[in-house]
């Protein structure tokens, strides 16, 4: 009996492929001496270990990274302040007829950019790098079309009309460029920091796309410049490398503003500055200047509102209207007078129907999405998605606060969009994509010392990619 009972034991703990072997007659025969409690027993034991087996397993399938609930959440906060705020802002679009159709038209745009964020952060942010100079490309060549032959918008001539939709290719160079940046400096990080060769290039890029930039509009030239600085300190770049950069990107900017002067660009209508009725005529020259001159010599409550001054007047009303709570949304004076209310000039409209603690409040949405961006890159093992994530997070934020600065009087007056909430087909997708890198770099990137993490994260880099994040050891 006891010889049975040891055979028994062995053929209950046997297993065939990790599977224990069915308790049946066909894989086991009962003791002589087993009595049918004893059976119903060792049934109820294979049952258990099958249920064991099957949930370890189980466990062991590959989890999917998880995402950024902070990126998720802030991106998800500014489309909703985006929605209220774009609709109230809209009142001079909306006809008789369909006074929803423009609150359609933007929330269609945010669906596509919504979509766009669902595909990219399913991708590895590696896959990025692999386009990276021919995406940069493809933009020159849209914008060198767009400079010479593109369509004026705002008396600029800086988009491309193809089939009833306009192309801003100003927005899109943004993100490619941002992208071609990180790739460079990645290939070139150092453990003192970035290449001097890399530093160089980096530079050229920066200054050729500027050169198109400046024509049409100055504040895009100076965002880029700002997100290429601001990637080389997260590079570690050398001081005496990063005051090079700022002479020579100083030298670009005199050099532009020399050139424009001496050879001033065609007349046009400058749509921003002059009301829709206004018969006069300004080179694009001219209207910087006259725009640098009204800022520095203010706006006066006691002024007069003329075809040139009134964007700042009615902003300037708009936000004294708001008040510190704000009457709500819907319950703006100014959209209807504020030119372009709803893209250029839409902070002041949320300052007036939310008050001085609703424009605090977007204001802290940007700046936490670059604290997060910021708390992401500081824990990457490797150093390219550290600039992917800092240069998209400094891109969306640069904007941000450049638009702020221009309604509240802190700088000259120029067209720059609030991403995410102004309206504007192409800045919607562009900065939405940077919310999928964001989310694609948060998703991928290893913050962990598991060798195997790190082994697998580099086999889908390149081997010009896998520089460490120093800023992380």
């Amino acid at each position: 009996m006891k010889r049975d009972t040891e055979i028994s034991e062995i053929l209950i703990n046997e297993t065939l492929d990790g599977e224990p072997i069915a308790e049946t007659g066909k894989s086991r025969k009962r003791g002589a001496g087993d009595s049918p409690k004893a059976a119903a027993d060792a049934t109820e034991t294979h049952t258990a270990n099958r249920y064991l087996s099957s949930k370890t397993s189980s466990k062991t399938v590959k989890k999917r990274p998880p995402i950024d609930k902070y990126i998720w959440g802030i991106y998800l906060c500014l489309l909703f302040v985006s929605i209220v705020e774009l609709y109230s802002a809209s009142s001079s679009e909306v006809t008789g007829s369909n006074i929803f159709g423009p609150l359609i038209r933007h929330c269609i745009f945010l669906g596509i950019g919504f979509v766009l964020v669902l595909w990219l952060q399913r991708l590895h942010y590696g896959y990025f790098s692999r386009f990276a100079w021919f995406m940069a490309g493809i933009s020159f060549i849209l914008l060198l079309i767009a400079t010479f032959f593109g369509a004026d918008i705002n008396g600029a001539q800086r988009a491309i009309i193809i089939g009833g939709f306009t192309i801003q290719p100003p927005e899109i160079v943004k993100l490619t460029v941002l992208v071609l940046l990180a790739t460079i400096l990645a290939r070139n990080q150092r453990p003192g920091g970035v290449s001097t060769g890399a530093v160089v290039l980096v530079a050229l890029v920066v200054m050729t796309f500027g050169g198109l930039l400046w024509i049409n509009g100055l504040t895009n030239m100076i965002i880029m410049m700002i997100v290429s600085i601001a990637m080389f300190l997260i590079g570690g770049i050398q001081l005496k490398k990063l005051a090079a950069v700022f002479v020579a990107y100083g030298l670009c900017l005199g050099a532009f503003v020399t050139i424009k002067n001496a050879t001033p660009s065609s007349a046009e209508y400058d749509s921003i500055g002059q009301t829709e009725n206004a018969e006069a005529t300004i080179g694009r020259t001219a209207t910087h200047e006259g725009r640098l001159s009204r800022y520095l010599k203010g706006v006066k409550p006691t002024d007069k509102i003329d075809d040139y001054n009134r964007q700042e007047m009615f902003a300037r009303m708009a936000q004294a209207n708001g008040g510190f709570i704000g009457p709500g949304p819907g319950h703006s004076r100014e959209n209807a007078r504020l030119p372009l209310a709803f893209s250029d000039y839409i902070y002041s409209i949320i300052v007036e129907d939310l008050g001085f603690l609703g424009g605090i409040g977007v204001l802290l949405l940007y700046l936490l999405l670059l604290g997060r961006a910021g708390r992401v890159a500081y824990k990457c093992n490797r150093a390219f998605p550290a600039f992917l994530i800092m240069g998209c997070a400094v891109l969306i934020v640069s904007q941000a606060l450049v638009h702020m600065a221009i309604v509240t009087g802190v700088a000259p007056v120029s067209g720059q969009p609030l991403p995410f909430i102004s309206k504007g087909g192409t800045s919607i997708i562009v900065m939405s994509m940077a919310i999928g890198v964001m989310l694609s770099v948060s998703r991928y990137a290893v913050v962990s010392k598991d060798r195997k993490a790190n082994k697998e994260e580099l086999s889908k880099l390149s081997d010009g990619l896998q520089a460490a994040n120093y800023s992380a050891q």
